[in-house]
């Protein structure tokens, strides 16, 4: 089974979605926000395994809005990769 969860505002976003693995569930997060320069994205999978679903959908959502709050802040700054 996978849980996915997502918080919103009017200029930003986060998805985490948990997949099962060995030991428990991990959790992958998706955020974007709008940014003068246009949307930017991120996708990243959560550090850590959860006992159980519930609780690795919470941290992945936490960790995304950690992330968005920084990055909103300029606190991080994150450049684009390059497709190759």
């Amino acid at each position: 089974m996978t849980i996915s969860g997502n918080v919103r505002d009017h200029d930003w976003s986060v998805i985490a979605t948990t997949h099962p693995t060995a030991g428990g569930f991990d959790c992958s997060i998706q955020l974007s926000h709008q940014t003068p320069e246009g949307i930017f994205k991120h996708e990243f999978t959560h550090s850590s395994i959860f006992p159980t679903e519930r609780e690795a959908v919470l941290a992945g959502l936490r960790e995304g809005m950690d992330w968005v709050r920084l990055k909103m802040a300029n606190t991080l700054s994150v450049q684009p990769r390059e497709c190759r």
